[in-house]
């Protein structure tokens, strides 16, 4: 069970990086709409962020909701037959999300737009990126256990409940993960984004 385990990371990267190009790709192709049209990271944005000064306390309590909403939504999706895709797709996405916001970081402010990227993910990125690539194998791994054919069934079959109570640890090491990842997010990621801010 231990090598379609490392291929599932691998997977997830290659899922994210075609993600990642797709986004790369729609706002070069779409540069009007992304930056001649678009307000994302424009120079008022930036402005609005330099003189932000978020509560951390609702920071953490808007964040929490929404990473644990994500973990639950893809732990629960993993057990039902459509898990795989829908798992694949996020993966796809997030890859999507990030390519667009670092070509209109890039474009807009070129080595700057990349510092802004950096500090927009340090340091809740050190835990969270590696949570989420966990959680994503977890998710593909269990869906392949229960749907898929042998020797993943007889593997279930057989070991059913350590299989529960392995995935169960699984999930509440990468639940603990994502919470000291929200807390890093919201009380010292905005100090790091308004210091990397100053050269705006």
């Amino acid at each position: 069970m231990q090598q379609p385990s490392v291929k599932s990371y691998y997977y997830v990267v290659y899922l994210f990086m075609i993600g990642l190009f797709i986004g790369i790709l729609a706002v070069n192709l779409g540069y009007d709409t992304w930056i001649v049209d678009g307000s994302l990271l424009a120079s008022d944005m930036i402005a609005r962020l330099k003189n932000s000064a978020p509560d951390p306390g609702v920071l953490l309590g808007y964040i929490l909701k929404q990473r644990l909403i994500t973990v639950c939504m893809l732990g629960l999706l993993s057990t039902t037959v459509i898990g795989l895709p829908a798992v694949c797709v996020y993966i796809c996405y997030a890859g999507l999300s990030a390519g667009c916001l670092l070509s209109v970081a890039v474009i807009r402010y070129g080595i700057r737009g990349l510092m802004l990227m950096a500090g927009g993910i340090f340091p809740q990125g050190i835990f969270l990126i590696p949570a989420y690539a966990a959680l994503f194998v977890w998710a593909l791994g269990i869906n392949r256990v229960m749907y898929s054919r042998n020797p993943y069934k007889e593997y279930y079959i057989r070991y059913g409940k350590q299989f529960y109570v392995k995935k169960v640890l699984e999930i509440a090491g990468i639940l603990t993960v994502v919470i000291i990842g929200c807390l890093l997010e919201s009380y010292v990621n905005p100090k790091v984004l308004h210091f990397i801010l100053n050269i705006f």
